[in-house]
């Protein structure tokens, strides 16, 4: 059995097109752009890659984007006086502070400061809180309601699997529960979640039928722990020596993906899987914060 590739490339410039319609519809409509505002504190590499990806994606779709980079000695204070402006904005629906932080700024206090409403990463208890009970009128996490929609969008029902995630993030893995639990169309799945104080993952991961990967542990998941059939997203993004690339160097996922994709029936690469829709569904939050803050049904 070779399974099928759930193509996140493919799925995310979907879902990207069907927002960049919807931004300009409101702005022909209303005369209003979505806009985002990404704040990177100090020069961490590959939080500039992303930041950058964020912006330049943000303008394709329409949007107006606002990048602020501050140095790394910037205080806590100085940081929450921008958000406090951001919040003030009424031409930002969105505002994203990216991680990692500084370790003298508290992230949680960060999170704590930036208005619900322009929370569109989802990362505020109140937002968690309205994810959590199903209320319609919040934001979803970017990468859980991304693999969310890869299922979907590949034809893959939830409702009455068993579903087990290999991780208990606040970021992936407990959203990720939360979400597939759900009484609602696109979910109404068993859930197991299981981590790294958990005995013998194998045994359960062999009883999924949708396994979601997020331990942060290269090629984790072996073919040996997953039943034939299965469906298998990976969420990892792991950087492992190799001697023949350029750069000396090679991202994997968590999943052994060779080894899995001869046994499941559904998987996700990485690169090109998971990734690309963690972007696609910031951008999707960013334009349903522009369309509450002006009256109108959230897409």
């Amino acid at each position: 059995m070779a399974a099928k590739i759930i193509d996140g490339k493919a799925i995310a410039e979907q879902v990207n097109r069907e927002t960049a319609e919807l931004a300009a519809k409101l702005f022909a409509e209303r005369g209003v752009k979505p806009g985002i505002a990404v704040v990177l504190v100090g020069s961490d590499p590959a939080s500039q890659v992303y930041v950058n990806s964020k912006d330049r994606k943000a303008g394709e779709l329409g949007f107006n984007s606002l990048k602020i980079d501050l140095p790394a000695a910037t205080s806590q204070i100085t940081l929450l006086t921008e958000i406090a402006r951001l919040n003030r904005d009424p031409q930002v629906h969105g505002i994203l502070v990216q991680s990692p932080l500084p370790k003298h700024i508290s992230e949680k206090e960060i999170i704590l400061a930036i208005d619900p409403a322009k929370d569109v990463d989802c990362f505020h208890p109140y937002n968690v809180g309205k994810m959590l009970i199903g209320e319609p009128d919040g934001f979803l996490p970017c990468t859980p309601w991304g693999v969310m929609m890869l299922l979907e969008r590949s034809g893959i029902n939830p409702a009455g699997k068993h579903a087990v995630i290999i991780g208990r993030s606040n970021i992936v893995g407990k959203p990720m529960m939360a979400m597939l639990v759900q009484k609602a169309k696109g979910a109404d799945a068993t859930v197991t979640v299981c981590h790294s104080r958990t005995p013998d993952i194998a045994s359960f991961t062999r009883q999924a039928d949708i396994i979601v990967a997020a331990i942060g542990k290269a090629n984790f998941l072996t073919a040996d722990m997953i039943k034939p059939g299965a469906v298998v997203i990976d969420v990892g993004i792991n950087r492992i020596p190799d001697a023949a690339a350029k750069s000396g160097t090679r991202l994997v996922g968590d999943v052994d993906y060779a080894a899995v994709a001869e046994k499941a029936s559904a998987i996700t690469p990485v690169p090109g899987g998971v990734g690309p829709m963690t972007i696609a569904m910031l951008m999707r939050n960013t334009l349903r914060a522009c369309q509450k803050a002006n009256g109108l049904p959230m897409a």
